[in-house]
């Protein structure tokens, strides 16, 4: 029903329990608050990258990939963009 909240219970390491207090502490919210944003939180970005899997996997069924020249583009562009970066900071440490 919605609106309505159930109860789930949990194990955690000491270390865990004690950073997750801290958040709700600095938050000025419950643990409780704090568990369910991050569960939420997880949920959300799990579900996107399995439908996202889905969706690759029913392309790759149809045949439908990249060809050689357009993965060797992006592989540049990726290249360039991370030697560009590197360079970058190199030469703004000097």
């Amino acid at each position: 029903m919605p609106g309505k909240n159930s109860v789930v219970t949990l194990r955690l390491e000491p270390e865990l329990r004690k950073r997750l207090d801290g958040l709700a502490k600095a938050q000025r919210r419950s643990r409780s608050f704090v568990a369910a944003e991050a569960i939420r939180e997880y949920v959300t970005v799990n579900e996107w990258q399995m439908e996202e899997i889905k969706k690759s996997l029913a392309e790759a069924d149809l045949g439908e990939f990249a060809t050689e020249s357009e993965v060797r583009r992006i592989k540049e562009k990726w290249t360039a963009s991370r030697r560009a970066r590197h360079e970058r900071q190199r030469t703004s440490t000097r």
